[in-house]
């Protein structure tokens, strides 16, 4: 091994940040690979990513390819000369000429317990099926989608107050401190990679906005995690006088009700789900900053129903 791998970090979310840091602090790191700006907002304002930011702060080597499997980005990849690429949330597939590329592959910080969550959304996916821990995996890349042999392990718990926002920011530190403990044991070859049991294997596909639509013909506690889950994206929302009513917070109460009859309780929005009442603690209706429940009812009209 050489005493300073030259490393290259693909990745684009908030979540990748500490990686990059952490690399940034420890190694040489020759290159930064991430998603274009995009638009968002209602101005549609091109934006870029949080790793952008972050490397332009560091003053490093960056490249914004649409496709990583263009030929410039191909050529600036085998320039940087990495011996080991680290992707976090990065966004795109990489093909065999990027895996095969650098002589100690390519390895990606997930965040979750690997087979279980495998694909886009690990982290909405942990609370949406009601788990009571996750954690992250770092992981020899191999063709297929998060199927590669396992290096490290960490679960932490889920508690019952956790959105997907507030378990992202523990879980992107979590990914950045296990990296670097891993690393010098996988360079010395110390940490020897294990296969994925596939049997166990579940799947986190990407979320859509129209995902957060809540069907009151579902469990009660099944539409309070998902109201924890999609916290901050994509939402969660009724349609309230044609149009979307957010739904920040939520709890359940063992009250039987007509799915999607519209009551008050204590002083709260509520809704009736297959097997109980979902409580409105805070929304936010079209337009207007989140409130609590109790004020949205002091200004919504006929909201029992």
């Amino acid at each position: 091994m050489t005493s300073h791998p030259r490393i290259v970090l693909m990745g684009s979310p908030d979540f990748a940040v500490p990686t990059l840091d952490a690399l940034a602090a420890r190694y040489p790191l020759v290159g930064v690979v991430t998603q274009p700006n995009r638009p968002a907002g209602r101005g549609r304002t091109l934006v870029p990513p949080a790793v952008k930011l972050a490397a332009q702060t560091l003053g490093l080597p960056l490249i914004q390819p649409e496709k990583l499997r263009a030929p410039e980005a191909m050529a600036q990849l085998r320039a940087w000369k990495p011996d080991l690429i680290v992707v976090a949330a990065f966004g795109q597939i990489l093909r065999p000429a990027v895996l095969e590329l650098p002589r100690y592959g390519c390895i990606n910080v997930h965040a979750s317990l690997l087979p279980r969550g495998r694909g886009a959304a690990p982290i909405q996916a942990a609370i949406l099926a009601g788990d009571a821990e996750t954690g992250i995996t770092i992981m020899k890349m191999d063709q297929g989608v998060d199927t590669g042999p396992l290096l490290s392990q960490r679960a932490i718990p889920i508690s019952p107050e956790d959105t997907a926002g507030t378990l992202f920011e523990r879980l992107a530190q979590l990914g950045a401190d296990l990296l670097i403990e891993t690393l010098p044991d996988y360079f010395s070859g110390k940490i020897q990679p294990q296969a994925q049991d596939d049997s166990q294997a579940t799947y986190a596909p990407m979320l859509k906005k129209e995902d957060g639509l809540l069907d009151f013909t579902r469990p009660a506690e099944e539409l309070a995690r998902r109201v924890r889950a999609f916290n901050p994206w994509p939402g969660v929302w009724i349609t309230w006088h044609d149009a979307p009513l957010k739904i920040q917070r939520a709890h359940i109460i063992a009250i039987k009700t007509e799915s999607g009859k519209h009551l008050i309780y204590q002083g709260m929005p509520a809704v009736g789900a297959a097997d109980g009442l979902l409580v409105f603690d805070e929304v936010q209706p079209a337009g207007k900053k989140s409130m609590p429940g109790k004020a949205f009812l002091a200004g919504a009209r006929n909201w029992e129903r």
